[in-house]
């Protein structure tokens, strides 16, 4: 049986390699004691950072982050699907398109205007499943890295 659900509590410990599979995918690190503070975060109904994990069988396979942005050019917001992830071993079933649809479902139902999520060029294995959605901005992101302050 496949669902599709919020994160809970007890959560963490299927979560957690999941996150960092996502990490190790982007060849990416975060600073110690991110984990635990994205963790709380999720869990923080008062902060804007929402999970859904897809559960088939019992077993977390996937998940994915989102948070809302307010927009000048929107009434109200974006919804920004910041990570997704499926265990690889469980690609090809669907379980990416179910989460992406979550989200979307949810976005719809806080009076989203769009839904957004970026991608590396690179990634050609995803790119076929988001290309079934829309096509790609155009856009390019740039980026300042900022030092942290105390």
């Amino acid at each position: 049986m496949t669902l599709i659900r919020t994160l809970k509590a007890e959560d963490k410990s299927a979560w957690l390699p999941l996150w960092h599979g996502y990490l190790e995918f982007y060849k990416s690190q975060v600073p110690a004691g991110q984990d635990d503070l994205t963790w709380s975060r999720i869990l923080d109904e008062d902060f804007n950072l929402y999970a859904l994990a897809v559960e088939v069988d019992g077993e977390l396979m996937g998940i994915t982050h989102y948070s809302f942005q307010i927009s000048s050019w929107a009434p109200k917001n974006y919804c920004y699907l910041e990570d997704l992830f499926v265990n690889p071993d469980s690609r090809g079933q669907g379980l990416g398109r179910l989460l992406i649809d979550a989200v979307q479902e949810i976005a719809l139902e806080a009076g989203s205007s769009r839904l957004y999520w970026n991608t590396d060029a690179s990634n050609e294995t995803a790119r076929k499943l988001y290309d079934t959605y829309c096509l790609e901005s155009g856009k390019v992101q740039y980026r300042i890295p900022l030092p942290l302050k105390n």
